[in-house]
């Protein structure tokens, strides 16, 4: 990993070193208060950046900036408060996660190569884009100065396809077993495939079995009890002793919303399982029992609770888990994920974590392992973890995100971390955009597919 940062170092300063990138005036998709520079990266990949006229010294880069980030209201926000923003995209770069940090490299190069050095580089993302920046700041601590990564898979990418593999191989072995479901190896009709298991999930959830089995997925692969609404919009947070309504958002979280669990699990494991050449995930050696008695106790409850209604056995359930022939990881496919990026806890610049309490593809267990590899590796006083409470994938709003992101200016400026408490942020989110900020103290259930430390069997 070091060999790769100091090589990725090399290219960026012969970039630098070479023509300078152009900017360019406002002009109609450039925003109106700042001068823009865009074009392509060594590999293709779009890029694009804005600096305003006041500027503050702070340059921001996010994976997925130049699709469309020009336009967004969070856009306007940090431009209006001095900030540079821009990045590049995912289109080419996909589940090639080394590819995708060694480009927030190149594309800062570019930035500079424009409009000159920034005094503070800051990596910065969501979804994908939070675990490239997390990777950023592992890979990258001397031409970065911080990463503020949102709502990112930081248990990494083998972890968290792990626990994706624990969830959908409970439900097939439960639930659909004699079905041509697939768990891995999804073919390439990913719309019929995503299709086929939503509508088997919505023939399971009205029945009691159907139901009770779906929170024993859930529950085992940390799948919050949490949802949104079919188009979109958020439903009451469900009382932790109200056990049907806990199952109601582990089913939304799963199967509805405008972005599902399985549906993702469906589309992004067939991407990957191209890229890498076959299947990266396995579950040897899994004890599914402890998984689930490590759940949190409102899914815990809720599974019992259920079973019970349905007259179903769950220790025979269990036992069926247990004995079903488990799915063995392809070593090449696993080591393709690997040199995108494991992370390690091995810090040099500050980290602030943003994650949704009920985001169902960047679940909030993986942050509790991003935390304890930190302060395993004694970089403890580089990271600070934040929780919103709200449900969905990334859906913050602007002053949520404003606020994290001016929480780590202060920490650069001053070199002493601010106050990073729920009340605080929740104060500079409203003062940002009008609307209240949901930030909330939490503590995320311990992760249950914790790589590198779980051993591959």
């Amino acid at each position: 990993m070091r060999s790769r940062f100091w090589s990725g170092l090399a290219a960026v300063i012969v970039l630098a070193a070479g023509t300078p990138a152009a900017a360019h005036a406002a002009d109609s998709s450039c925003p109106v208060v700042a001068r823009c520079t865009d074009g392509q990266l060594t590999d293709g990949t779009p890029y694009t950046f804005a600096k305003p006229s006041r500027w503050n010294g702070a340059v921001l880069v996010d994976l997925d900036f130049a699709a469309g980030g020009l336009a967004s209201p969070l856009t306007a926000s940090l431009l209006e408060r001095g900030y540079a923003v821009g990045g590049t995209t995912r289109t080419i770069s996909s589940w090639n996660i080394a590819r995708a940090i060694d480009n927030q490299a190149e594309a800062l190069g570019r930035f500079e190569s424009a409009f000159g050095r920034a005094r503070y580089a800051i990596a910065e993302g969501r979804s994908m884009g939070g675990m490239v920046a997390a990777g950023v700041a592992q890979v990258y601590p001397g031409r970065f100065a911080a990463a503020v990564p949102m709502c990112g898979g930081l248990g990494g990418a083998v972890g968290q396809w792990n626990q994706k593999l624990d969830t959908v191989f409970t439900l097939k072995t439960l639930l659909f077993r004699d079905s041509a479901l697939p768990v891995t190896g999804i073919p390439a009709d990913v719309p019929g495939t995503r299709q086929q298991w939503l509508a088997a999930m919505s023939e399971a959830q009205v029945t009691a079995a159907g139901k009770a089995r779906i929170a024993l997925a859930a529950a085992i692969g940390q799948v919050p009890g949490w949802g949104l609404a079919a188009d979109g919009t958020p439903t009451p947070v469900p009382d932790a002793r109200d056990a049907d309504g806990v199952e109601q958002g582990m089913f939304l979280a799963l199967a509805g919303g405008p972005l599902p669990y399985l549906g993702q699990a469906v589309g992004s494991r067939r991407t990957i399982e191209q890229l890498a050449g076959g299947n990266p995930s396995w579950n040897t050696g899994v004890d599914y029992a402890r998984q689930l008695a490590s759940a949190a106790p409102e899914q815990r409850n809720a599974v019992h609770r259920l079973y019970s209604r349905a007259g179903l056995d769950l220790r025979a359930d269990l036992a069926r888990l247990a004995a079903e022939p488990r799915v063995a990881a392809d070593p090449a496919a696993v080591a393709y994920l690997e040199r995108g990026i494991v992370f390690t806890g091995e810090l040099r610049i500050p980290v602030l974590t943003v994650n949704g309490t009920g985001d169902q593809i960047s679940t909030v267990a993986q942050q509790q392992s991003y935390g304890a590899l930190v302060r395993e590796a004694g970089n403890a006083s580089l990271l600070r973890q934040t929780y919103v409470q709200t449900a969905g994938h990334c859906t913050y709003t602007t002053g949520e995100q404003q606020a994290a992101i001016d929480r780590m200016l202060t920490r650069l400026r001053t070199g002493h971390w601010p106050d990073t408490a729920p009340a605080t942020l929740n104060h500079l989110a409203t003062a940002a955009d009008g609307s209240p900020g949901r930030y909330v103290s939490y503590s995320p259930p311990q992760f249950n597919r914790r790589y590198p430390v779980e051993v591959r069997r």
